[in-house]
């Protein structure tokens, strides 16, 4: 089973291929914000490097955040529209599993935390469990703060990991039993996404195209900032 992976939740444009063998290809490109004008080629260089077409695709999987409002909509719209071309089903994988599942092989507890901006982070705990990590609550959002209460409260051993754990290391970094990942690890990877999702279309856990939207949290900052405004005029 071919599965193409689509991951845009920050500022780089992600895409990677996997079946029954593994990871085949994976490619990735920092260009600031432009997601919609890279997803495209990014996604035919990937399959001309793996030599295949998009009829041999059996299913699409997106990351489906938390992250960029803009990237999530661009990655999701782009899936939605290969997929139902193609009439194939869809996948969805929160983006804080991504970030939390190359640390699987080990055995302290692991705290996905990505940068929210305004001041907060959006966080999920995991353990490692054979084959990959299992989340332990929902995902949530807070400012670094109310996360330092929470690993202050339980000593078990923690690994943090994602750009949040590093743009707050001052706050983080005073905790006895945590310790922060390697920064090359901060990012969402499109080949965690397909090896995530892989075992899921093994199952048949497919999403509708159109029931499958993004893991926000909270509003966009395009509309906080229009309440916002409306609020003080």
């Amino acid at each position: 089973m071919l599965i193409l992976g689509i991951e845009t939740a920050t500022d780089r444009v992600g895409a990677a291929l996997v079946d029954h063998v593994g990871v085949l290809a994976e490619t990735h490109l920092l260009g600031g914000r432009r997601h919609a004008e890279a997803l495209g080629p990014t996604i035919e260089f990937l399959m001309a490097q793996a030599d295949r077409r998009p009829q041999d695709l059996a299913a699409i999987a997106v990351d489906v955040g938390p992250g960029l409002f803009t990237g999530l909509r661009v990655g999701l719209a782009h899936g939605k529209a290969m997929a139902h071309a193609l009439a194939i089903p869809m996948l969805g994988v929160p983006s804080l599993d991504l970030v939390a599942f190359p640390l699987r092989y080990g055995d302290k507890r692991v705290v996905s935390v990505i940068d929210a901006r305004r001041g907060e982070v959006y966080w999920a705990t995991y353990w490692p469990v054979p084959g990959g990590v299992q989340r332990e609550g929902e995902h949530r959002i807070g400012a670094p703060e109310q996360l330092v209460s929470e690993l202050t409260a339980d000593p078990a051993d923690t690994l943090l990991v994602g750009d949040g754990a590093h743009r707050y290391d001052n706050v983080f970094g005073g905790i006895d039993h945590v310790e922060l990942a390697d920064p090359a690890l901060s990012r969402p990877s499109a080949s965690s996404l397909v090896q995530l999702a892989h075992p899921q279309a093994m199952r048949e856990e497919f999403v509708d195209q159109h029931e499958i939207e993004p893991l926000y949290l909270r509003r966009p900052d395009a509309e906080i900032n229009w309440v916002t405004r409306n609020d003080q005029g």
